[in-house]
């Protein structure tokens, strides 16, 4: 079994057994998943979501997704929380559950326990007549026909399914919650995410030289501003109003055109209609202008005044990019 073609087709099998699978769940979809939305969201409590085996690496990236989607969750291990760590539970607390049979001994010593706290819990289970399908308030089927494994064995379908109901339960809470994307900075601000969503030209041209000559600036003292301020471009600037830009690209153009520049000014060689963006757009925003131009950097204004250059390589040290 080492031929490519053996290898793609088995991969494509597998995506496509998954992928029918997960189609599936939303013919699995009742009213108890309505209900186990609302529950959480009127909760005064936090989620804590428990499991075994791979289930419990999926209850892991179920708490990820809703912590950063504005539910507060905490990952509780089925074997750990019978021996102690039951007591990270409080009163307003909703215990979810995931189990792909729903019978294993964890489960079984575990559900009887949280229950006798008066706890409402939902189950994330494939066989919703299991013992923890009977026992829960809430049942959210993500049965299965089969896993993509040739010996139906190791967790693959069932798992996906698992993590796709817990997407699904996150994606409806933060409709209902009005979650937005500031709202989602707050939660990713060290992350490139987050500043896509924050970060504002201001935030990185602030921080940088800020190149200006007049338009009477002699050649050599365009070059000389260029030079020490290190951006390859300097502003032409009259009243603090912008009225061109110098490059390096433009003084290489001028020195192949002419053989004698002394005489030149800064207004002889500029570009008079450059791209210009205000210090409060957004930083992502000024990618896309400077994609869109094939350039490297922009001139920064603010209430039409010149408050400086933004730069591509600002942009990729922030990971805008």
């Amino acid at each position: 079994m080492n031929s490519e073609n053996t290898i793609l087709q088995i991969a494509k099998q597998t995506i496509e057994a998954e992928s029918k699978a997960i189609f599936n769940l939303s013919h699995l979809i009742t009213n108890d998943f309505a209900s186990a939305v609302e529950l959480i969201y009127n909760s005064k409590g936090r989620v804590i979501i428990t499991g075994i085996g791979k289930s419990a690496i999926i209850a892991n990236k179920i708490v990820a997704t809703l912590n950063s989607t504005g539910t507060p969750a905490i990952f509780m291990h089925a074997g750990d929380a019978i021996h102690g760590d039951l007591g990270l539970i409080l009163k307003e607390d909703v215990v979810i559950c995931i189990s792909k049979s729903g019978n294993t001994p964890e489960i079984k010593v575990l559900v009887p326990l949280i229950k006798s706290a008066k706890n409402k819990m939902i189950a994330i289970t494939g066989n919703k007549d299991s013992f923890l399908g009977q026992q829960v308030d809430y049942v959210l089927n993500t049965y299965v026909d089969k896993e993509a494994c040739p010996n139906n064995l190791a967790p693959t379908t069932s798992t996906t399914a698992q993590l796709v109901m817990g997407d699904a339960l996150a994606i409806c809470l933060l409709k209902m919650r009005g979650f937005s994307s500031k709202d989602f900075a707050k939660y990713h601000p060290g992350g490139s995410l987050g500043k896509k969503l924050y970060l504002r030209v201001h935030d990185i041209s602030s921080v940088n030289e800020k190149p200006k000559v007049l338009p009477t600036a002699s050649i050599k003292e365009v070059i000389v501003e260029i030079t020490e301020k290190r951006l390859g471009v300097t502003a032409v600037v009259e009243n603090d109003e912008i009225i061109g830009i110098v490059t390096d690209g433009d003084l290489r153009r001028m020195l192949s055109n002419v053989d004698d520049f002394t005489s030149l000014t800064a207004s002889d060689i500029m570009s008079a209609t450059p791209k210009r963006i205000k210090a409060e757009t957004m930083a992502v925003d000024a990618l896309e202008l400077m994609e869109e131009n094939e350039i490297t950097q922009l001139l920064v204004e603010e209430k039409g005044k010149y408050a400086g250059i933004v730069h591509l390589h600002d942009l990729i040290k922030e990971g805008i990019i």
